[in-house]
């Protein structure tokens, strides 16, 4: 940290000069995994500029455009900075007092007259990238009983933990590509140089991609798009969308018929291999070609590739976990991964260790992420103690014991989100008693609430790299970091963690469900009003940090301090997973889970529809470079010109068999819904398959200045909602792969 000279100071009329110091302080992006290290300059309460941090540990001086004008979100006009209560069409500013008050008493109300179940909560982006709320969150909710967590990974990867689930005996083991030292990476829906990639901490993407082939390695990309990463380096593969459990059903069958597994590693380390082999039998590349769109030879000449590296690694991510068979994809390409020898090597795929050692094995011996419980309606299996966001309208609307009553929603915008088929999720929030909303704006989703509560930026809160990092350690550069908040809260605004504390509090919530652990933390939260010797000796969230810090074991937050870059960890260097760490049962990766080989046995009528209709459009969503989500649109820079709307995107030769020219309105209409957008051609898409921006549709938010003028459609509408439209293991929408017409409109 540095001061220096007063200067000309942003927002300053020309030839005037700020009286403010400005300072540095080093802190770390909280929009997306990546968790780019950033360096701002602060003058006074605000952050003018940010740069990425060229010291950083593992960053070393990127960051993209969307973390580096953050400071421009954090100090937008629309910040919520006073708690609301709504009164009848309008909102009124209420006391923190009266608000908590309220909601409590309506909760313990709840409660006493329908049980715990009766209340729910929804942890959305990007409060998910910061610690302590996500734990809270859960806290809060087992402190009254409920088991009604819903979030954001049943849209984008609660696959991956259902299948590693039955892998490797927990949900949160998820290997990574060892992306510095691999000698051939397949990247299957996933566009890293927008997206940063997902379950891997990936700044600099295009960087260490290229050096893959800089080396002498492959790189290949399995994608309906030509994506803004494949048009930089490596081999771009047309694949037809939704028919990704094909492909890999080939791949496996092509690795075995050419003796590429390492049967003296399955032998000792695995189990379910005669199972597995005998589930891509009946899947030849010759056979799969007619729906996926990969020849025969194209798909061998990517095998070979890949089983005459010197470590490999086949690597998927949202664009196929948003499909129909997001849960059996992953675990053929975990399995394809172990049999080859390529799990828990150098090159390969490895597994982290987190900042808690053997935490997943003590996490499975408590039973923590592990209920083996299922949904009220529908009868879904809960993934990583949470159900399935798409269930939340059916669980609001359908009457009966456990109906839900109450929904606290943390930075999240599920209106916009999560599948809303004819308004039903609409519909639900409008008839729940109680929905209470913490964010950083009023969004759509706050526009139905009852309260809405000021919460902090990420430039307001302290803060160590989230979950992932902390307990997966999907690090391929594992690090330690700590930030102190750049600039402090403004009028009536909290830190999310005080907010759930005093939430609990209000409520009745016994944290944890844990005598012990309520006690501590209210008899905590109780000194801090009480000053001694003219301090507050309470819980605050930097001192619960301080705790979370030491026993991860990182040290006090002061020695955190003096590395402000970031404290490189030790090395992965494989070799310390197989027959360590795998926490099933007998110690095995069961590479034959028997509910996923039952399903993938019953492919057949799903391949033979793909036949049937291989002629009609298909949908998918896309990531854009000015966009994150659906929070990110109320920012002029990102939305202006031509930006302020989404996009239909189709190859010329579909758009000449509808009649449509870049430019013109089109109607894109799916088996549930319509929406009207204007259509771009472009080449980068296959023939046959359409995307969508998704995350717009804000005309009605009128808590977002600059949002609400967009004219963007939201792509969610075109997808089914209910038990029924999910994918059962994982609960996941499908929102990749949606058959669609599109037809031109005036």
């Amino acid at each position: 940290m540095r001061d220096v000279a007063s200067g000309l100071s942003a927002g300053c009329a020309p030839g005037t000069f700020s009286t403010v110091s400005s300072r540095t302080q080093y802190t770390f992006c909280r929009i997306c995994e990546a968790t780019c290290g950033l360096r701002a300059t602060i003058e006074g309460d605000r952050v003018v500029a940010l740069e990425p941090d060229a010291k950083h540990v593992a960053s070393k001086g990127y960051s993209c455009i969307k973390g580096l004008r953050y400071h421009e979100i954090h100090h937008s006009p629309d910040r919520l900075r006073v708690p609301l209560k709504r009164v009848g069409d309008r909102f009124e500013e209420i006391s923190w007092a009266q608000a908590l008050e309220e909601i409590g008493r309506k909760t313990r109300q709840l409660v006493k007259d329908h049980g715990g179940d009766s209340v729910s909560a929804y942890l959305g982006n990007p409060i998910s990238f910061s610690l302590m709320p996500p734990i809270l969150t859960a806290a809060f909710l087992q402190g009254l009983g409920s088991r009604n967590l819903f979030q954001t990974g049943s849209q984008d990867c609660n696959n991956k933990f259902a299948a590693a689930e039955r892998l490797y005996g927990f949900p949160f083991i998820q290997p990574f590509p060892d992306i510095d030292r691999t000698g051939c990476l397949l990247i299957i829906g996933s566009n890293p140089a927008v997206s940063r990639g997902s379950f891997i901490q990936l700044p600099h993407p295009i960087q260490r991609l290229k050096a893959i082939e800089a080396r002498g390695g492959r790189v290949f990309h399995v994608n309906p798009r030509r994506t803004e990463t494949a048009k930089q380096l490596g081999t771009h593969v047309f694949i037809r969308p939704d028919t990704d459990v094909y492909f890999l059903l080939s791949f496996l069958h092509e690795v075995v018929s050419r003796g590429g597994a390492d049967e003296g590693r399955v032998e000792q380390y695995m189990r379910g291999y005669d199972v597995l082999r005998k589930v891509a039998d009946s899947w030849p590349p010759e056979r799969t070609a007619e729906i996926t769109g990969i020849a025969a030879n194209t798909l061998r000449s990517m095998v070979a590739a890949y089983l005459e590296a010197d470590g490999a690694a086949l690597y998927l991510s949202t664009g196929v976990n948003q499909g129909s068979h997001g849960t059996l994809a992953f675990w053929l390409q975990e399995a394809i991964n172990a049999i080859t020898g390529n799990l828990d090597r150098p090159g390969g795929t490895l597994v982290g260790h987190g900042y808690v050692k053997d935490f997943p094995k003590h996490a499975r011996k408590g039973g923590h992420t592990m209920r083996k419980d299922l949904s009220r309606v529908g009868r879904l299996p809960s993934v990583a103690d949470t159900f399935p966001a798409g269930l939340m309208a059916d669980e609001i609307l359908t009457p009966g014991q456990g109906q839900v009553r109450a929904l606290f929603c943390l930075s999240g915008n599920p209106l916009l989100t999560v599948p809303n088929t004819n308004g039903r999720l609409e519909r639900a929030l409008e008839a729940l008693e109680l929905l209470v909303v913490i964010d950083i704006f009023r969004n759509e989703t706050a526009n139905h609430a009852h309260y809405v509560l000021p919460g902090t930026s990420a430039f307001q809160r302290p803060d160590l790299p989230f979950v992932f990092q902390s307990l997966m350690g999907v690090q391929p550069i594992p690090y330690a970091q700590y930030t102190d908040e750049l600039v402090p809260m403004d009028a009536e605004q909290r830190d999310e963690t005080m907010i759930l504390l005093q939430l609990a509090r209000a409520c009745g919530s016994r944290l944890f469900d844990s005598r012990v652990a309520n006690g501590f933390l209210s008899t905590w939260l109780g000194i801090g009003e009480l000053p001694v010797l003219g301090r507050r000796l309470g819980l605050t969230p930097k001192r619960l940090l301080g705790l979370m810090a030491r026993a991860f074991r990182l040290g006090s937050l002061q020695s955190l301090r003096k590395e402000p870059h970031g404290r490189l960890l030790d090395p992965h260097r494989g070799g310390d997973f197989l027959g360590r760490r795998v926490v099933t049962d007998d110690g095995l990766i069961d590479l034959a889970p028997d509910d996923l080989v039952a399903a993938a046995r019953e492919l057949e009528h799903a391949f033979e529809s793909e036949i049937a209709q291989r002629h009609r459009l298909k949908l998918i969503s896309k990531r854009e470079q000015l966009s994150h989500n659906s929070w990110l649109h109320n920012h002029p820079r990102f939305v202006e010109g031509r930006r302020s709307t989404n996009y239909l995107y189709m190859h010329p030769e579909d758009g000449g068999k509808a009649g449509v020219e870049s430019g013109d309105m089109v109607e894109v209409r799916s088996s549930v819904a319509s929406v009207r957008l204007p259509v771009q051609l472009t080449d980068e898409m296959m023939v046959g398959a359409v995307a969508l921006p998704h995350g717009w549709g804000h005309q009605q938010a009128d808590g977002l200045s600059v949002a609400s003028r967009t004219t963007g459609a939201n792509v969610n509408l075109l997808a089914a909602d209910g038990p029924e439209h999910l994918e059962y293991f994982s609960g996941m929408a499908k929102l990749n792969g949606i058959w669609v017409e599109v037809t031109r409109v005036d």
